[in-house]
């Protein structure tokens, strides 16, 4: 559905976070002349109205009767479309769309084809994946817009002037079916991993995988580059789409830490700036990406040398005395965090884990600690902090690691720094949970990390790269 489509319609925007205030400067701009109407929290509604100047409706009455009386409900990302006011809306005929699909729409040619532009998901590294593409595309020499759940809203980015080239876009899983409801068929998609995540959102592992592969189920890129590695990925048949897999012997993919097309050894990871051999093996999919569009994606493979890593994934802070402290706040699975630990094996590590408890299953995680070279201390914290430590402690009771409960990331810190004591080592803060509850989001939580290990965390937060260059 394109912007001019909404004319006419009867129409409301749910949600008042910065995607929210994205799709009504969107629409006053297009169409000035759009009644409109806001569903947000009670907190939110006199901060809205004042911000508006009262140009809007707002109430806070989300049911699904209140629903159901538009035709179009613009919804931010992290609403669910699964919760009950929203299911009984559907059913009466209100369509539920997002600023993602307004953007694809606009953006589709006559053949409903986005052109030279690449979407990217994954349960992990879809972040530096989506930023490492648009780094080598600029090393090309190429304008290109780096945007989506990375940490701008592709409605912000709807029409600039001059154009960028190409876009490289993060998806989250409360996106990619939008880009198919938007009717539009991206040129390339990739899709780099599938764990559980978001269970809260989605309501089930089936439907967060579901939702995830629409993207290329659904949306139907003309090419979609798959990780092959992956069994539910290994597993797909598409159709429609050209198939590019990377992460096995034909195409693009790691032999120890080199990267190679096919037989032909391309490039030594080594010493690059890569965060953890996940990331670096995620670089076969950028290279797989860049060469559906045509270009030398040999040639352009050492770029990755300058590139910056982004904050919050296994970031590295510094050093106070002779401890290293790494901010891996955007962790918020159990892979995620193993993933992590990989990065520092042979280190002297304590490990910061547990959040915001959305019931996922650290059973496997668990068997890690088990089974491989665990951190010498693991740290619990948060509200699934209780339930992750009773899993543990049978593992502490037997010597694999030293166990130490928190009531906070304050005192998590705290906790850490002495159980690593003069030895020093790594102090790891890779939660493998969400932050909510006890901060606004995971930029929030590594933000108060860095402070509490004595760094300004204004230094540490912005994203290199970010928007059109």
């Amino acid at each position: 559905m394109r912007i001019s489509q909404l004319e006419g319609r009867r129409v409301a925007l749910w949600g008042w976070g910065r995607e929210g205030r994205a799709a009504y400067r969107v629409l006053r701009q297009r169409l000035p002349d759009l009644p409109l109407t806001l569903f947000c929290p009670e907190a939110e509604a006199a901060g809205a109205r004042e911000e508006t100047g009262g140009a809007l409706e707002v109430r806070s009455d989300v049911t699904g009767q209140a629903l159901a009386a538009f035709e179009v409900v613009i919804k931010s990302p992290g609403i669910s479309p699964y919760g009950e006011a929203a299911q009984a809306a559907a059913r009466s005929g209100t369509r539920f769309i997002g600023g993602t699909s307004l953007w694809f729409a606009e953006h589709a040619n006559a053949d409903g084809v986005v052109r030279d532009t690449v979407c990217v998901t994954g349960t992990k590294g879809k972040s530096t994946t989506t930023s490492l593409l648009a780094h080598l595309l600029r090393a090309s020499g190429a304008r290109t817009g780096l945007v989506g759940n990375i940490g701008l809203p592709l409605l912000e980015a709807l029409d600039p002037q001059p154009a960028p080239q190409y876009w490289a876009v993060e998806l989250s899983s409360y996106q990619t079916g939008d880009v198919a409801r938007s009717g539009a068929r991206p040129q390339v998609a990739i899709v780099l991993n599938l764990f559980p995540e978001h269970l809260d959102w989605h309501g089930s592992e089936q439907r967060y995988i579901a939702d995830k592969l629409r993207l290329v189920t659904a949306a139907m890129p003309r090419i979609a580059v798959l990780n092959a590695a992956d069994p539910h990925l290994a597993a797909l048949e598409l159709p429609e789409t050209e198939i590019v897999w990377f992460n096995q012997p034909a195409g693009w993919h790691m032999v120890g830490e080199v990267v190679h097309r096919g037989a032909q050894a391309v490039f030594d990871t080594s010493d690059t700036p890569l965060p953890g051999r996940h990331n670096r093996g995620n670089l076969c999919a950028v290279l797989a990406a860049i060469e559906a569009l045509g270009l030398d994606a040999v040639a352009l493979a050492p770029a990755v040398q300058s590139f910056r890593p982004l904050p919050n994934r296994l970031q590295t802070l510094g050093l106070r005395g002779n401890l290293r402290f790494v901010n891996d706040s955007i962790s918020t699975t159990p892979h995620a965090s193993l993933a992590a630990l990989e990065c520092f094996r042979g280190e002297r590590i304590a490990l910061l884990v547990g959040g915001h408890d959305r019931g996922l299953d650290w059973h496997d995680f668990v068997a890690h600690m088990g089974a491989d070279q665990p951190p010498v201390e693991i740290v619990t914290m948060g509200a699934n902090g209780p339930r992750i430590h009773a899993l543990l402690q049978p593992l502490a009771d037997a010597g694999r690691f030293g166990l130490h409960a928190a009531g906070d990331l304050p005192e998590a810190v705290r906790l850490a720094c002495n159980a690593l004591g003069r030895e020093g080592g790594v102090v790891l803060l890779s939660p493998g949970a969400p932050s909510f509850g006890a901060y606004r989001d995971y930029v929030a939580r590594g933000r108060h990390f860095a402070e509490l290990a004595g760094f300004d965390p204004d230094a540490i937060t912005a994203i290199p790269g970010l928007g059109i260059a």
